[in-house]
């Protein structure tokens, strides 16, 4: 079992950044490829980025693509991810999720954070 809590959201205007961080805790927790989803009012959940349980792979969604940068510190059991140049877009629920095989698809992942809060004002 994996457990994972979000942290990091609020309320920031268009033009401003937040990271997110996303700490995990369970078994064997630093093998996990862990991605990032959000979802807003009326939308499916979309996925934003991934990363390997290495940190050598990452895969981001176009619409974030330079934008967003996402991180681990193994030692830690946290994923981080930094957001820059917010959008009012942007504004959705973030989730993190783990599995042992990173994916874009969001049933891929057994293991769900329970949801930040970001708000981007324009």
């Amino acid at each position: 079992q994996v457990q994972l809590v979000e942290s990091g959201g609020g309320l920031v205007q268009a033009g401003g950044s937040l990271r997110l961080s996303c700490a995990a805790s369970g078994r064997t927790s630093r093998s996990y490829s862990v991605g990032w989803f959000r979802q807003a009012p009326g939308r499916e959940r979309e996925f934003v980025v991934s990363i390997s349980w290495s940190g050598g792979n990452t895969y981001y969604a176009d619409s974030v693509k330079g934008r967003f940068a996402i991180s681990r510190d193994n030692a830690k059991n946290t994923v981080y991810l930094q957001m820059n140049s917010l959008k009012p877009e942007d504004t959705a629920i973030y989730y993190c999720a783990a599995d042992r095989v990173g994916s874009s698809w969001p049933p891929v992942y057994n293991y769900w954070g329970q949801g930040t809060q970001v708000t981007v004002s324009s």
